[in-house]
């Protein structure tokens, strides 16, 4: 098979690492991909958000399925494009995929299906918002319905901080257009779970567990980013509670999609709070999670470009995925700044030496090749990944292979996995 995957991150070079071990791959292309991923296949320049260069470049390479990375190309319906011309691909379609790019669609879909989530108002007029949270009395959290690259939320402990995160959102554009409809809804508590899941449209294939790092600073403080480290399996993940998400979560929504005439297929991510009243849903993501992939695909043992191939076509329930019961922990090096402004072209070193680690991953995100030296190109740089017996020593290993690499104002949180 030839394959084109999508996207330039650390989710996409987890995935052309998993795909290339594949006896099926014939020809792997990335579009346009970073440097990690130029070293495994071959890298196309290109606008992934331009559907037309996309189909061209799938055509000119005799593609025979996509994979897509991001949320920002299955929400402008890359998919669809793809199918009016009779390349698979794997991912949701446009109508599909706005379970994550409008996230008060979202909320309002999981309302009429009855799946546990928090309570919550919306509104596109911030008057209207704002007289809403000056009757609160609780924490908040203030969400733009709209695509924000993850960062789009805000944690609000009192009232007061949410009609400051009103103001930035509704008035001054903190989020550009996808913050002109804001989700207002109460700040949940417990403990976070990302659980993904395989949809072939009627066969549902939960994957193994992660627990995810969003906030910039260590003991989960500051802004909210992409995400700085994640780990699998949750401690949290008993048999008992997965069959409870199953249920209440995943078959509900998939029902409820369908219901709207809606077939879903691809990877449908739900992040979950664990709270004393049961899981609640957070989000739905409409794609591989970045960086809970590069914790997840390590651990598949099965060959994983068949896997999603089976998934595209319809043959998921032919699949079994035979799962590696090591531990993985995922650190993520950032540049210095992020998620606010940081400087590119760092010469990044000690890449071959973490990568020379028995059961370590060294996942390129934001980086280039400039004159054969590897350079930052973004605000998240790296996710390095380590397997072991258990999360103890997954993480000693993770941050074995963090202290072999260096680039100049390079940040980590030093907690990842710390219980």
């Amino acid at each position: 098979m030839n394959v084109l995957i999508l996207g330039s991150g650390g989710r996409e070079h987890a995935i052309v690492q998993a795909v290339v071990k594949s006896s099926k791959l014939d020809k792997l292309f990335t579009m346009p991909g970073n440097a990690g991923t130029a070293a495994l296949g071959t890298n196309i320049p290109g606008d992934i958000s331009d559907n037309e260069l996309v189909v061209s470049t799938a055509k000119q390479h005799n593609v025979d399925l996509v994979i897509v990375g991001p949320e920002v190309p299955l929400c402008n319906g890359i998919v669809d494009r793809l199918q009016q011309e009779n390349i698979k691909a794997f991912g949701p379609t446009k109508a599909a995929a706005r379970l994550e790019g409008d996230k008060a669609y979202s909320k309002e879909l999981m309302r009429q299906a009855r799946i546990p989530t928090a309570e919550a108002r919306i509104f596109s007029d911030y008057e209207a918002a704002k007289t809403y949270v000056a009757t609160r009395d609780h924490a908040l959290v203030v969400k733009a319905a709209g695509l924000a690259a993850g960062k789009g939320v805000v944690i609000c402990e009192e009232p007061a901080q949410a009609l400051l995160a009103l103001e930035d959102i509704m008035l001054n554009h903190c989020f550009g257009d996808a913050g002109k409809t804001v989700v207002v809804e109460e700040k949940l508590q417990g403990t976070e779970m990302s659980v993904l899941a395989l949809v072939d449209g009627t066969t549902i294939y939960l994957l193994e567990t992660a627990q995810d790092y969003k906030k910039i600073g260590e003991g989960n403080t500051g802004l909210n980013t992409g995400g700085m480290g994640t780990f699998s399996p949750s401690p949290r993940a008993t048999d008992e509670l997965l069959d409870q998400v199953q249920t209440e979560v995943f078959i509900p929504i998939i029902d409820a999609l369908r219901g709207e005439g809606i077939e879903y297929h691809g990877v449908l991510y739900a992040g979950l709070m664990l709270t004393a009243a049961g899981p609640k849903v957070l989000e739905f993501n409409c794609r591989f999670g970045d960086p809970e992939t590069q914790v997840i695909l390590p651990r598949i043992r099965s060959d994983v470009l068949e896997l999603l191939d089976a998934c595209a076509s319809g043959r998921l329930s032919d699949m079994i995925i035979d799962w590696d019961t090591q531990s993985a922990v995922c650190v993520v090096m950032a540049s210095g700044g992020y998620p606010g402004k940081y400087q590119n072209g760092k010469v990044i070193s000690g890449l071959s030496q973490a990568a020379r680690l028995e059961n370590v991953h060294v996942y390129h995100a934001g980086t280039a090749t400039i004159e054969d030296r590897v350079v930052t190109s973004g605000g998240r740089v790296l996710g390095i990944t380590a397997l072991g017996d258990g999360l103890a020593d997954a993480r000693r290993r993770s941050y074995e292979a963090v202290d072999l690499v260096s680039f100049d104002n390079a940040y980590y949180r030093k907690d990842i996995a710390a219980f």
